[in-house]
């Protein structure tokens, strides 16, 4: 399927079509490809019906940005599943630069709001993932353990592929891995993990007020983070 975004609608109905252990989505009884013209091949039913319900509410042009279980789906099919390792690599960058280890020295309001919020977090990645990160203040970037790097390592290659889509869209919109893994397994539901990844810009809001762009950056997080979410429950 070439680039759907802006394109008129071509098609009446979209139906979930199984396939015996698997499922697509049909359009007027035509199965749906990828972007790189691979069978839209989905492991759950649910997903499915959440694909079908995307393209069924589309109206007179199609519009990607309402469709992101189709989107991410779609990833995990031309870009996750043949390019894994890559997508394992740059997916662990965002635990080298963990949003949760990089800490405020001042204000103290503020350090220790970042203490109560972000420190259980990295408190349940050692516990649960054996992954002991290391936490400095200022943005000064700092190496991981190597130990530590590991577990996490470990951790996303545990993963499926649609549980790594998500998981990666999670860590990129929150920037931190940690986030992203405890969201994966369903141990931080996304309204948290939102307000933990924004933690910084909403003290800001609170203390001289917000703005436009501020405001829409945060909405395109929260909404990512929930995409993200979704995405993985409805994979389960």
């Amino acid at each position: 399927m070439a680039k759907i975004d802006g394109a008129k609608r071509f098609y009446d109905r979209a139906e979930v079509i199984d396939q015996t252990g698997t499922f697509t989505v049909a359009l007027d009884s035509r199965a749906i490809k990828t972007p790189a013209a691979a069978d839209l091949v989905l492991p759950t039913e649910t997903l499915a019906d959440a694909v079908a319900g995307e393209w069924n509410g589309q109206g007179e042009t199609l519009d990607a940005a309402t469709m992101p279980m189709f989107r991410m789906a779609a990833t995990v099919i031309d870009r996750v599943a043949p390019k894994r390792a890559e997508v394992i690599y740059v997916t662990l960058k965002f635990g080298e630069t963990d949003l949760l280890c990089y800490r405020a020295d001042a204000p103290d309001d503020l350090v220790q709001r970042q203490i109560a919020g972000w420190q259980p977090w990295l408190d349940w990645a050692a516990e649960t993932l054996g992954a002991r990160m290391a936490v400095t203040t200022g943005i000064v970037p700092i190496n991981q353990p190597a130990g530590a790097m590991t577990a996490l390592a470990n951790a996303a290659e545990g993963l499926n592929d649609y549980q790594l889509m998500g998981v990666s869209a999670a860590a990129a919109a929150a920037g931190s891995l940690i986030l992203g893994l405890a969201l994966g397994r369903e141990a931080l539901p996304p309204e948290e993990a939102a307000s933990l990844a924004l933690l910084d810009d909403l003290y800001q809001v609170e203390r001289w007020g917000d703005d436009a762009d501020a405001e829409i950056n945060r909405r395109r997080v929260e909404g990512e983070i929930a995409d993200a979410a979704r995405f993985v429950a409805l994979c389960r």
